[in-house]
Order: C-alpha cells, then structure tokens, then sequence
C-alpha cells in the first residue's frame, strides 16, 4: 500500500485537485478515487488563507466518508472550534478570543462559511470527526509533533479514536494549564524561551518571547539556540551566537517513521531528518508548493527524498535524488 501523504492545503481546493489529479486520482461524481494500491492521508491544516475554503473540505470530506483517506487535525481546526465555543467559565467570551489577529487569520473561512449559520455548525461537527493524531504498524502521523508524553495527557479528554471532545477542547483551550501545553506541543510543536530582552515577531505580527524548535534533531540540549531555533534568518540574528538551547524537554519516543505538516517549508523537500518527514512546503503562499510524500507501507524506511511530489500550477516536480 501506498499513503499519500499531503501538506497543509490552507483552502486552496485548485492546487490540491492538481495533485491529485497527477498523483492519479481520478473523480467519480462524488469523490476522488485513489489509484490501485494508494490512499490519502491528509496532515491538517485544511482550511484558513486561500480563497476556496469550502471547495477543499467538501473534496477532503467525501475521500473520508468513501473511506479512501484519513486525516489528522491541524492547529486551524482546533482554532476554529475554539473560535466558535463559548467559555463555560465566562459567557461573553469564547475560548479563542475574537481579537484582531485571530480575525484576520480566520477571516476567509468565515468569509465562506459565515459565523454562525447551519453552514458553520455543520463543519464544525465535521471537523470534530478528525483525530489528533493517527498510529499505525508502519508510521506516525500528527501535524506538528509526536510527543508521546503530551498524547498521554490528551487521551482521557479524547474519543477512543483520538478525536477531541466537547469537554476536550475546553479543557485545552485553558491557557496556563497541562492540557493546554500538550496540546500546543501536538499541534504547534516544541517551543523553548528566548535569551532575556529577545522578542522576534512572527509572520502575523505578534510578539514572541518564545521559539519553536527543531524537535526532530537529537541531542536538542547539546546545541546552540540558533541550530535548534525554527525561525526566519532576520530572527536568528537576534540570538547571540553563544546561547546554547537549554531545558528543552523532548524526545522522539518510537521507532517508526513520523510524518507532520505545519512547519512553511520551503526549496527542494527532503527529509528533516533519517525519521521524521515534513509535507507542508507553503501552499498558502502563491509561490509554495502543495506537497506529498508517498510513503510505501511495506519499507517505510529509509525516508528519501525520491518519493516527495510537488504539484504547483498544473505542474508535477518529481524529486529525485
């Protein structure tokens, strides 16, 4: 068998109906049908950006309910659902507060999908239905990391098949609590403070004091905060050289092969390292590139760069190395 495994689309439903279509996947009327052999395996981040928010997850939702594809939620979709849910504890607010950034980073699917409506509940539902994460004989799948010890502490707030509960996802969206940073490290990735008086701000704007990491090195604490720091190169400037990355509490804990999104990659895919594999190369930017890795569950190791595929502009870039 042959997994699929596809990038973050961010609602742009032309550039994931190309790939498929080059990946062979062909539409019957109701859902697009994998090539003998194959199955797709969509890594988060659906929706938000692109203009064709609604395109995207009726394509994605049809492969799920044909069952010839999975999927794993993505911070947008838990965002969304936050962004929507009241909070038990204050009524006039909602989990993911309505502020000016979390507007604008939500505003296309709204856009679509108006704030609200039967629409909005209905999808709302639906993207309850995608698992956190998903673990098989062969491989991981998570959109940002696979920290075991983060999962053990989501289990109990989640469904048999690892999808979020109603009561889930109010106990995760409480900043300054357990719960709330094992979610954060699975679906945003590991993350270590910056030196004192460091602040980096991010591609929305928002002032950081913290940076994610390069979780997929090993000896995390052996190294510089540059070599571990997932940033831009102005970002990384700011780090003196000499800060080494310090406390950083995490460890791959499996031997299998782990696949997430999340992370704007961008030049010539290849794997982040000899176990872990990143499909999202920036398809929400018009000069990214909708990516997937065909993962062969027969030898899923080693990773090689030779069986990512890029689809961009009705274009196939092959990789091989």
């Amino acid at each position: 068998m042959i997994i699929d495994i596809i990038g973050d689309i961010h609602g742009y439903a032309d550039k994931l109906v190309g790939l498929l279509n080059q990946l062979g996947y062909e539409h019957n009327g109701q859902h697009f049908v994998p090539p003998t052999g194959h199955r797709a395996l969509f890594i988060g981040d659906l929706i938000d950006r692109g203009s064709q928010q609604l395109a995207t997850l009726e394509i994605v939702f049809a492969m799920l309910d044909a069952d010839v594809a999975d999927a794993v939620m993505g911070n947008h979709e838990y965002n969304a659902l936050a962004y929507a849910t009241l909070d038990p504890e204050d009524s006039s607010q909602y989990l993911r507060s309505h502020n000016a950034v979390h507007q604008r980073q939500h505003e296309a699917f709204l856009a679509e999908i108006p704030f609200g409506s039967e629409q909005h509940e209905y999808w709302l539902q639906r993207l309850y239905e995608i698992p956190l994460w998903i673990e098989t004989d062969y491989a991981c799948f998570v959109h940002a990391c696979w920290d075991v010890d983060s999962m053990a502490v989501l289990e109990p707030l989640l469904t048999d098949n690892n999808c979020l509960t109603s009561e889930g996802l109010i106990a995760t969206a409480k900043e300054d609590t357990i719960a709330f940073d094992a979610l954060e490290r699975v679906l945003k990735g590991v993350e270590t403070g910056l030196p004192d008086g460091i602040v980096m701000v991010d591609k929305e704007g928002t002032e950081r004091r913290r940076v994610r990491v390069r979780w997929w090195l090993d000896a995390l604490n052996q190294r510089t905060l540059r070599e571990v720091a997932r940033a831009p190169t102005s970002a990384l400037a700011q780090i003196p050289v000499e800060a080494l990355a310090e406390n950083i509490d995490f460890a791959i804990q499996t031997h299998k092969p782990v696949f997430v999104g999340h992370y704007w990659l961008t030049g010539t895919p290849e794997p982040l390292s000899p176990q872990v594999v990143c499909t999202d190369y920036s398809a929400a930017v018009a000069s990214g590139y909708l990516t997937c890795y065909q993962l062969d569950t027969e030898q899923p190791l080693p990773l090689t760069a030779s069986r990512f595929v890029q689809h961009y502009h009705d274009k196939r870039i092959e990789i091989n190395q």
